[in-house]
């Protein structure tokens, strides 16, 4: 495999994650994007948030290319866990037009090196701080594939909608009834399991 195919492969995972996860805002309301619906606060424009930071870190500055875009949530006097929920004055439009022009400086970062260049992650310890290209990447699928995951499951508490993509539920077809049997299902087989381990089967 060249180094052309391998960042293609890389970009590609990396894009889908990406587009699944802004695909989960479509048609939702201010409130039902910024909901946190999880006892942690896990909400869908936090994520989206949280994702733009982790590119333009490790994608932007650990290359020594830090973009024009100011991340306070980020600085040391900044909240704890403020790149995950968005405020009322950052607009939805704010927080995805980051997020693009994310996609589009770690593009750029990604085309202009090669996966081998070493980078020095300046949040990381003294010492083991140094990352090579190709393993920031990969950290940034794993991070944005993970969080698409959370906005699955967000997204499905918020209105029922589910699937990984566009034209690519890959969930079974099945109407309500269907579903709901299903589901009755799994949650008899929970109860059995857990009736059977307490009685030492």
């Amino acid at each position: 495999m060249t180094a052309t195919d391998a960042k293609a492969d890389l970009h590609f995972y990396l894009q889908s994650a990406r587009d699944a996860l802004l695909w989960k805002l479509e048609g939702l309301s201010e409130y039902d994007i910024r909901r946190p619906l999880t006892p942690t606060g896990t909400n869908l424009l936090g994520l989206v948030k949280h994702v733009a930071s982790v590119e333009l870190g490790y994608l932007g500055e650990t290359f020594g290319r830090p973009s024009d875009d100011p991340l306070p949530w980020l600085d040391g006097d900044a909240e704890s866990n403020a790149d995950m929920w968005a405020t009322a004055e950052e607009s939805r439009e704010f927080v995805v037009g980051l997020y693009r022009r994310a996609w589009a400086h770690a593009d750029a970062t990604i085309d202009a090196l090669s996966l081998d260049t070493v980078g020095k992650v300046s949040w990381w310890p003294a010492g083991k701080d140094e990352v090579t290209l190709h393993h920031a990447v990969v950290r940034v699928i794993a991070d944005t594939q993970r969080h698409a995951g959370h906005a699955d499951i967000v997204r499905e508490l918020i209105d029922g909608a589910v699937g990984m993509q566009a034209g690519n539920t890959s969930i079974p077809e099945g109407d309500t009834a269907w579903w709901e049997g299903y589901r009755g299902r799994l949650e008899r087989v929970a109860r059995e399991a857990d009736g059977a381990a307490g009685r030492g089967v």
